[in-house]
């Protein structure tokens, strides 16, 4: 039931304060009606005794407190699903963005999600294939896994984030879907977006959700929970597989930052809200699998870190709560590689799981421990070298140092078109492993090394 007041009395910025009123719950929704009839949207931020502090979707500005009224409506943000969903653009508050008809709601579902009994929750050990070498041969992605893309300012996120989004596939042939939520994104990328998986077919089984930077700070909050309850309605309620990428957290973060000031609350670390981690949680948390149902979500969350640094709250905290991070390197994009992803670094806790026979192919596991192996000796050969120079290094050390290099220009350097299987990419593994002498092999099950490493005659 609405509850409509004319008791609005103060307007700052994108904050309202209405007093009197009764039985109002944190998030609620509020309508507010001007006196020519405009509706502009708000939630409750904050409750204190008779009064609500209301933060607006939309501008201020024109607003006319002694003519207008605030009704409150009784529940929290929702959003409108179906499997019709599937193919559309939508903007960051689930209203379409490509020019076609509202969808019918098969539910209405709130954006805040359900709390997962954790006793329900099944451990995450199918393989996801991106297609991407440096990700499925090295850090493989699980099903049901978050696994958090860590970028810096001015690297291809974006190209890399759409070339998951294009080429993710699950091999078991059961659906799979993508909603990706684009966060705080200039008009010309969310275009950019739009344009790749049109052009390339991938629109079909994707969910867009895109906020711009002009767009409000509270529009930005609500965009990835958008997206999060859409993925849970296709997973859990049409039991389909979902590959959730948000990007980009860091301007997330900023919009959280600043509704907290609007707030006047007490910052804390780098003027982000005490409760950065929390909220976070929320979010990252609704990734999983539940025993009994068949659908998953899995959650590729992209950031960028400011200042490049790991240790900024961001980055730190999101590296808590997530099972690993894929780092981009921009010495690697300097030289030329694309993606460029540092694989050293780089790490998928659930790796172990998502490989071996049955899964992805027997050898997988020995074949990424020798190529990690392999590649951190070749670039301690590299860094030998340039101190010392090249005939300080031995003959097995210079094989290492070219192992380093054709590694990064073969394996790391694919591009954001080339869609590898995951067995050219062990195959490659193999190929480049023929640079060293059998003899260095020391990862490798002997009898692997007979089947795969068919040496050049």
């Amino acid at each position: 039931m609405f509850k409509e007041y004319k008791t609005i009395k103060e307007v700052v910025g994108p904050l309202m304060l209405v007093e009197g009123v009764e039985g109002v719950k944190y998030n609620e929704l509020v309508d507010v009606i001007c006196s020519n009839g405009d509706i502009r949207r708000g939630k409750v931020l904050e409750i204190n005794r008779d009064k609500a502090v209301v933060q607006l979707f939309e501008n201020s500005q024109g607003l006319q407190i002694a003519t207008s009224k605030a009704r409150f409506t009784g529940h929290s943000q929702q959003l409108a699903v179906s499997k019709d969903m599937l193919g559309r653009v939508f903007d960051g508050m689930g209203n379409p963005r490509d020019g076609g008809a509202p969808v019918i709601p098969e539910k209405m579902l709130d954006i805040n999600g359900e709390p997962i009994n954790p006793a329900a929750r099944d451990y995450p050990d199918e393989f996801i294939q991106t297609g991407i070498s440096a990700i499925d041969g090295l850090n493989t992605l699980v099903r049901g896994q978050k696994l958090p893309v860590f970028s810096m300012s001015g690297l291809p996120h974006a190209e890399l984030a759409a070339q998951i989004a294009r080429q993710s596939t699950v091999r078991s042939g059961d659906k799979f879907a993508v909603v990706f939520a684009a966060v705080g994104i200039t008009f010309e990328e969310a275009q950019y977006f739009v344009d790749d998986f049109k052009k390339t077919g991938a629109i079909e089984r994707t969910v867009l959700f895109t906020n711009l930077a002009n767009d409000p700070a509270v529009e930005r909050i609500a965009t990835p929970r958008m997206a999060l309850t859409c993925a849970e309605y296709l997973a859990f309620e049409c039991g389909m597989h979902v590959l959730v990428i948000l990007t980009d957290i860091t301007n997330y973060a900023e919009a959280l930052r600043e509704v907290s000031a609007a707030r006047r609350e007490v910052p804390g670390r780098r003027g982000y809200p005490g409760y950065l981690y929390t909220d976070l949680a929320t979010m990252y948390e609704r990734a999983g699998r539940i025993r009994g149902s068949k659908g998953s979500i899995t959650q590729i969350p992209i950031l960028t870190m400011p200042e490049d640094d790991k240790t900024h709250p961001i980055p730190d905290l999101t590296g808590y709560i997530t099972e690993g991070q894929i780092i981009l390197s921009r010495d690697l994009y300097k030289k030329g590689i694309n993606p460029p992803i540092d694989v050293l670094p780089s790490l998928s806790r659930l790796k172990d799981k998502g490989i071996g026979k049955g899964k992805t192919r027997e050898d997988h596991a020995d074949t990424m421990n020798q190529l990690f192996s392999a590649y951190a000796s070749g670039k301690e050969s590299k860094e030998l070298s340039a101190i010392l120079g090249e005939a300080a290094l031995s003959d097995t050390d210079k094989l290492f140092a070219k192992f380093a290099e054709q590694f990064e220009k073969l394996y790391i350097n694919q591009g954001f078109d080339a869609n590898r299987p995951v067995e050219e990419t062990l195959d490659l593994g193999w190929e480049l492993l023929k640079i060293l002498p059998v003899g260095e092999l020391k990862r490798i099950r002997q009898a692997y090394i007979d089947k795969y490493l068919k040496k050049d005659e």
